[in-house]
């Protein structure tokens, strides 16, 4: 009570009374004191757990003030998996940046698509921007709304034994070193799932890393192969001396799109940034019906 005390900048008894009158305007206790401190009910949680969705639509709408009185400016949290960084989240940047230069990003690396879902129920982010692996079922207060689809590629050195040759069977790869990304992935499991198709098992990986751009520093850099996405190869491969190998994978696209809390406002740096990721997608997909 006193450290709420000390951080709202009022005195002890003032936060006591404001508890006891919510305690009676509610008809049940909100807290259970103890000689430790205090700790909130079964009622208090809950609600504390609708008091974090009102703060939030305050703070939002004092965004939207200052977004609409001060000519553009404002701040956006947006999580991000790291995979899109290259052909999405950099371009995206530089594009609202470029028109909207007064609006603070802080752009966090969210690696999951489920850590992203509990991020934006806290509330801690605006949106987020996913690789969807698996259909949205139970998620029925997040809206996901596609920007793109990407497919998986294979990949290697542009120095490789692999990259003059115009035709490739993928079980020729199978004794191959590879740096893949951890089993829990959707590259992971699509790779393994392109080999149970032709009747062999998943190759032992030399490297396991999460991270894309030592993948590709690593191929590089020796014989090694990996799997990146289409878009992730168009933008990168030349920096990093890779190149995308002529062999036909079985698997479905993945849908990339940005995702949101289905009841929470907008503010009006929130909608620009939704509309400039549109626009980056739609080049993203044109680019991709180019390339076949």
């Amino acid at each position: 009570m006193a450290q709420a005390a000390k951080k709202l900048g009022v005195s002890q008894p003032t936060i006591s009374e404001a508890i006891a009158d919510l305690e009676q305007t509610f008809g049940v206790r909100l807290l259970d004191r103890t000689s430790r401190g205090v700790e909130p009910t079964i009622f208090g949680r809950a609600l504390m757990r609708r008091a974090v969705a009102a703060f939030d639509e305050l703070k939002q709408g004092s965004l939207d003030i200052a977004f609409l009185a001060d000519s553009g400016h404002g701040e956006l949290k947006i999580g991000f998996q790291e995979s899109l960084s290259p052909a999405l989240v950099a371009p995206l940047i530089r594009l609202f940046a470029g028109r909207f230069p007064h609006v603070a990003l802080q752009m966090d690396n969210l690696p999951s698509a489920e850590l992203q879902f509990s991020e934006l129920r806290a509330r801690r982010y605006d949106f987020t921007l996913a690789l969807l692996a698996r259909p949205m079922l139970n998620e029925k207060d997040i809206l996901a709304e596609i920007l793109f689809h990407d497919q998986i590629a294979i990949a290697a050195s542009a120095t490789s034994v692999w990259a003059s040759r115009r035709k490739i069977g993928l079980a020729e790869l199978a004794d191959c070193p590879w740096v893949l990304a951890p089993p829990e992935t959707l590259n992971f499991n699509q790779i393994a799932e392109a080999f149970r198709k032709i009747g062999l098992g998943m190759p032992k990986a030399t490297i396991v890393t999460m991270s894309e751009p030592l993948r590709m520093l690593t191929l590089a850099d020796g014989d090694y192969v990996s799997a990146f996405t289409h878009s992730a190869l168009r933008v990168s491969a030349r920096r990093y001396n890779i190149k995308t190998l002529p062999i036909q994978l079985p698997i479905r696209p993945w849908p990339i799109a940005l995702v949101r809390l289905k009841n929470r406002s907008l503010t009006p740096a929130a909608e620009r940034f939704i509309a400039c990721a549109r626009e980056v997608g739609e080049a993203i997909e044109e680019a991709s019906r180019s390339s076949v």
